[in-house]
């Protein structure tokens, strides 16, 4: 069986932005601040919680400006990454980028457009790309709202793809906008799939502008093309495109109302709630020093659980003892393969862990190294919490934590993190109540 999680993004962060004026005269779009960071550095932030660990910036316009922030973004992350920029030698569309860039590129990638955020479960995406059938090139994230007038749609049958329709009449005026190209010649926002056509009520599915796409796509560009007007319609055409339908936030910046909306609206809605879990005997029945696979019994309820919690917005983190190691059971590389595997399978149901934290140290080491009576990150300790709470900027009070021992309790306690000690059963019961009554 092969991996749900896509670990290369590539972002299309070449377009004009004309119509942000002087706002874009000397920094592209991307780079311009919402809140206390560049907005590309928030989209960025959204896929690495979903095990993106390498980026492929698909320059144009301004591309040296992108190239010489490339480290500071970095640093914005919670989690090191890899950022690559492709810049195209001239204006060649959203998928003649694509197509300079493809020696970049892995066999499997997500490709995303840089001046629009959609805060979704991106695992069900994951999910459903990894079970479509071998002829399927690529999948879409789409969108439901009330007015896609601004918007082209799509025709669904099922989740395949079946047609790009234009834009339906606007409400008030009859007209529908024109778009801004991100790469020059396309039309931006075609592609969003609806049961609308023009003359009918404008409620549509939209594109939400995130992807995932094999090599195979690569096939079917050329130097100069459209994405959107040129190759997806195609291969809806054929049969060879589906879509993922998704509710949540989305904001695109490519005008000034909008932007200024971004700058009010993201810095609140992604500093998100927190999840931390124990591992042993909350995720996973306790067997004692799980460390492989044919050991790991899940616990009932336990991918379940984290599928709602990324559901609802909220950050997943892991924070487990594993003194195994220190105690020459298992290598640490043994226990990160696992975790690995683990992970994998929680984004195969529909879930996410954003991160993970494990203290391998103890007093009763066998191994020199790993030899420490009170090491700061091993619970009842409460380091790994704090790391995860600076990496990722977390509000304690807005968080809780569930485990199953004493020291993970006051762990949680020394953080300044609400906690639930869990006794056993299904822990989709236990964690459901904490989603619904924390705080906002």
């Amino acid at each position: 069986m092969s991996d749900v999680t896509i670990r290369q993004c590539a972002i299309l962060v070449g377009g004009l932005g004309t119509r942000l004026g002087a706002l874009t005269a000397t920094t592209p779009k991307p780079l311009l601040p919402i809140g206390d960071r560049p907005f590309l550095a928030w989209l960025m932030r959204e896929f690495v919680r979903f095990g993106v660990d390498e980026f492929v910036l698909l320059t144009g316009h301004l591309s040296a400006q992108v190239d010489t922030r490339v480290q500071a973004l970095a640093a914005l992350l919670p989690r090191d990454v890899r950022i690559v920029i492709s810049e195209e030698p001239e204006r060649a569309g959203t998928g003649g980028a694509v197509l300079y860039a493809r020696d970049r590129l892995a066999d499997r990638f997500l490709l995303c457009n840089g001046d629009s955020l959609f805060d979704c479960n991106l695992a069900r995406l994951l999910a459903d790309a990894a079970g479509d059938d071998p002829e399927v090139v690529g999948r879409i994230v789409l969108r439901r709202i009330e007015d896609a007038s601004r918007y082209g749609v799509v025709e669904l049958d099922g989740d395949r793809v079946v047609a790009f329709r234009p834009r339906p009449p606007a409400r008030i005026s009859g007209v529908a906008s024109s778009g801004e190209g991100t790469a020059g010649v396309d039309i931006k926002g075609i592609g969003t799939p609806g049961v609308g056509t023009a003359g009918d009520d404008t409620e549509g599915v939209i594109n939400a502008g995130v992807y995932v796409y094999d090599r195979r796509l690569l096939d079917e560009l050329t130097p100069k093309c459209s994405l959107e007007r040129d190759i997806m319609p195609r291969l809806a055409e054929r049969g060879v495109l589906r879509g993922t339908v998704m509710d949540g936030y989305f904001r695109d910046i490519g005008i000034p109302e909008d932007l200024a909306r971004a700058g009010e609206e993201m810095p609140r809605v992604l500093r998100r709630r927190a999840l931390f879990l124990d591992r042993d005997g909350v995720i996973n029945i306790d067997h004692g020093y799980v460390a492989s696979r044919d050991r790991f019994e899940w616990m009932p309820g336990a991918r379940e659980a984290i599928r709602a919690a990324t559901d609802a917005g909220w950050h997943v983190f892991v924070v487990t003892n594993q003194s195994g190691i220190a105690r020459g059971r298992y290598t640490e590389a043994a226990m990160q393969g696992l975790h690995a595997w683990m992970t994998d399978e929680i984004r195969r149901a529909g879930g996410t862990l954003d991160d993970l934290r494990f203290c391998p140290f103890h007093a009763d080491a066998v191994i020199e190294a790993y030899r420490d009576a009170a090491h700061p990150w091993r619970k009842p300790e409460p380091g790994m919490l704090l790391d995860l709470i600076r990496a990722w900027q977390i509000d304690p009070a807005r968080a809780v934590l569930v485990g199953d021992k004493d020291s993970d309790l006051q762990a949680a306690a020394a953080a300044g993190v609400p906690a639930h000690k869990f006794t056993g059963g299904n822990l989709l019961d236990v964690v459901l109540p904490l989603l619904q009554r924390s705080p906002a």
